[in-house]
């Protein structure tokens, strides 16, 4: 490759490689940033037929019931009264390996659910980290192929891993979290969950409440350390996926207490952290988790390819009273996933039996296509017309905000405690002393794999920055390990 400014595909000069363009600063991010259009929908495209990320995973059904009245903030019908049950299909995966790699190593869980509901699915696709790498999608694909296999070598790499983390230092945050004791899940039933983002629900006044989803296991946090990991995912690759299985075997139906914060919308541009930030949590001191439903899986999907690999989710699969929020992340991964799933299974993927409706039916003009099932049959294909065909409420599903300044590639704004390390400290702060020693041994071993010592340095310079004395430990650790 030759050398000179970073380029479109059609050979444009890009002026802005880490920011989408939104509409003002902390606005929501709009369809004519092609570059951020490009890099997805490139992305999506370069693996087949497996996912590109969360390839490897596990599913099950189960149901999802109210435990606490909410209606005051969201109009949500499967939320509308206490004791109502939606039927759900949940998918756990692991991010960064392939769909042979095995269950027990260090990387995030995917924690997807689909609620089918009278009002159409609604997918709530999360982790079991409650923040991420990155606050803005436009790096997402760079920040994966760090964790994939290089070009070169075929295999991944520390240099490529550190690398970007240490050009990154938003990422601090969720590497503290990766490398501590919760890195490694001993089971896919004892781990909590969260939505990671910020969403909006509106009730039937039109009031706003931004809110965060928060899912915590009743079978209690169990967690491997490296060395029991290693040993594991050599014997048994499938561990996670068949301890799932086999739990719901025996009738022993995992679950989860299901928990939300609630940001009044006024509260939003003077809070002290921002609250749309994807690498950062809104302390549960500042806004507890209430309470208001039960998980629980409890029956095992039939056929995996069908249920588990076929399923598909989107984060931009709503219903009225839930919606979206000016978090980037939020906003590329609205698109993205839904161009994955229309390019990797079909542009018919919802018809599939796991992915279409179950309490009501879709009513669409789409016709044709891979997987068209002709269920529309001799129907008219266009609206309006004059055939009683499916015709719009004129009722949004979530409520507008308001957006001011001009156009641009933004910077995510930044609130009073604001930075890329606060959080980080706070975590590792935290933790007992026999965490952080586990934590920076962990760390210490991955840094120690780099090759070069620039990068070395600045990665342990983040974390130095985050905490002091973090940032001593792992330089010693480091060093011990490197001789």
């Amino acid at each position: 490759m030759t050398q000179g400014p970073l380029t479109t595909e059609a050979g444009a000069p890009v002026s802005d490689n880490q920011n989408s363009e939104s509409a003002g600063v902390g606005g929501p991010v709009l369809v004519q940033d092609q570059l951020l259009l490009e890099k997805l929908a490139h992305f999506n495209r370069e693996r087949i037929p497996e996912r590109v990320v969360h390839a490897r995973g596990a599913g099950a059904y189960g149901t999802f019931t109210v435990t606490a009245d909410v209606t005051k903030y969201t109009r949500a019908k499967f939320l509308s009264e206490v004791g109502k049950e939606t039927e759900v299909f949940q998918r756990f995966s692991t991010v960064a390996g392939n769909l042979g790699a095995p269950d027990a190593v260090r990387d995030p869980r995917g924690f997807a659910l689909k609620f089918y509901t009278e009002e159409g699915n609604y997918d709530l696709v999360g982790n079991n980290t409650p923040v991420f790498f990155i606050r803005d999608a436009i790096k997402f694909p760079d920040f994966i192929h760090t964790q994939k296999r290089d070009p070169y070598t075929g295999s991944q790499e520390a240099d490529n891993v550190f690398d970007f983390w240490g050009l990154s230092p938003e990422s601090t945050h969720q590497v503290t979290w990766l490398f501590g004791d919760r890195g490694i899940p001993a089971s896919y039933r004892h781990m909590d969950g969260f939505g990671s983002h910020t969403y909006q629900w509106n009730n039937e006044a039109g009031e706003v409440f931004w809110v965060k989803y928060h899912f915590k296991t009743d079978q209690g946090i169990k967690n491997l350390t490296a060395e029991e990991a290693e040993v594991l995912a050599g014997k048994d690759p499938d561990s996670h996926q068949r301890d799932l299985r086999e739990a719901i075997e025996r009738g022993e139906f995992p679950s989860w207490t299901v928990g939300v914060q609630i940001m009044p919308a006024a509260e939003a541009a003077t809070y002290r952290f921002n609250p749309f930030d994807l690498t950062k949590v809104w302390p549960h001191a500042d806004y507890p988790v209430i309470e208001f439903g039960k998980l629980e899986l409890n029956r095992n999907p039939e056929n995996i390819f069908a249920e588990v690999e076929q399923s598909i989710f989107s984060p931009g699969h709503f219903v009225p009273g839930i919606g979206p929020s000016p978090d980037k992340m939020l906003q590329g991964r609205i698109f993205s996933y839904a161009d994955a799933h229309r390019y990797r299974v079909g542009i018919n993927a919802d018809h599939l039996p796991v992915n279409r409706p179950h309490a009501t039916e879709a009513r669409t003009y789409s016709r044709d296509g891979h997987l068209y099932d002709g269920r529309h049959k001799g129907a008219k294909n266009y609206e309006p017309n004059s055939f009683d065909g499916p015709v719009q409420t004129n009722r949004p599903l979530w409520e507008p905000i308001a957006v001011t300044g001009v156009t641009g590639e933004t910077v995510t704004p930044s609130h009073a405690e604001d930075n890329d390390f606060v959080q980080a400290g706070n975590l590792y702060r935290l933790m007992s002393e026999e965490e952080k020693v586990r934590l920076v041994d962990n760390l210490a071993g991955a840094i120690s794999g780099v090759t070069r010592v620039d990068i070395a340095e600045r990665a342990i310079n983040n974390f130095r920055q985050a905490d002091e004395d973090f940032g001593k430990r792992l330089e010693a650790a480091v060093q011990a390990l490197r001789g």
